[in-house]
């Protein structure tokens, strides 16, 4: 294999990492580094969401008692059974529509100007969300929460399939809205993100197996395990962040970025497509 193309898929899946769970957008800046690094051909593509699995066993890790506690509960426990029956309400949506609408999105949305809109937009949003009234907030703890209100921040999941969106804005910054608090939006966020990105990274090995060999093994395999590595030190930052933050910062970056993403195709820099 060679060591170029490794170190490029190190790249790939620091960028992965650190970008997949903050709520700024892990494909637009994938799309970006991926230009940049001449590592944006079809196969590519398909490494690009195959790493995602890298990145969710980090927050596996991360979560392991509370997931473990959860699972030994599931037989006597209803906060237990309350919580993975809504992951899996909350997860449905993304399954739905992902199949219906997963083609269209990618043939019609992936433009610089959806990218860059979404990406400016987004950040507006999670300065009007931060800036709400405190009593606006009706759940505290992720077990708070109920079926519909799981339904909810599953639908808003969705919005991330349109390039720029960032499925960990739209589930954080959609679930304060709906009223939970900053810390029941990340972690029913993370909780959410692992079937839907373990599915989507199975589901895309699946369908593009043919673009696939026995060689390509290192190079899935140095990604994976970057975007581990880097989303669990990511993670665990993120946690300690939001207990004393808010994710302003975020905003700023996110609209600074839009505009990136404009100059850089004004001047034919980076083609932002599919």
């Amino acid at each position: 294999m060679d060591t170029v193309l490794l170190l490029k898929a190190a790249v790939m899946g620091l960028v992965e990492g650190l970008t997949e769970f903050l709520p700024i957008s892990s494909t637009g800046h994938l799309i970006l580094a991926g230009v940049l690094l001449g590592f944006d051909d079809d196969k590519a593509k398909v490494f690009d969401i195959a790493i995602q699995t890298g990145a969710i066993f980090a927050v596996i890790l991360v979560y392991w008692e509370k997931i473990q506690t959860t699972i030994k509960a599931l037989p006597y426990r209803q906060d237990a059974q309350r919580l993975v029956f809504n992951v899996f309400i909350g997860f449905l949506p993304a399954v739905v529509l992902g199949l219906l609408l997963g083609k269209a999105i990618k043939a019609h949305l992936f433009t610089p100007w959806v990218v860059a809109t979404t990406f400016i937009i987004g950040g507006f949003i999670i300065l009007w969300a931060e800036r709400r009234p405190a009593s606006a907030v009706r759940i505290d703890e992720v077990e708070e929460m109920r079926g519909r209100d799981a339904l909810k921040v599953g639908l808003v999941q969705c919005l991330a399939m349109i390039p720029g969106t960032s499925r960990s804005g739209a589930t954080i910054i959609g679930g304060m809205l709906l009223g939970l608090s900053r810390k029941a939006a990340t972690d029913f966020s993370f909780f959410l993100a692992i079937p839907t990105l373990i599915g989507a990274g199975v589901y895309s090995l699946y369908k593009e197996r043919a673009l696939l060999s026995l060689a390509d093994v290192p190079l899935f395999g140095v990604g994976l395990l970057v975007s581990f590595i880097s989303a669990w030190v990511c993670v665990r930052w993120l946690l300690k962040f939001i207990s004393t933050h808010s994710f302003e910062v975020f905003a700023w970056y996110r609209i600074a970025f839009g505009l990136v993403v404009l100059a850089t195709h004004y001047l034919g820099w980076v083609t932002w497509a599919a």
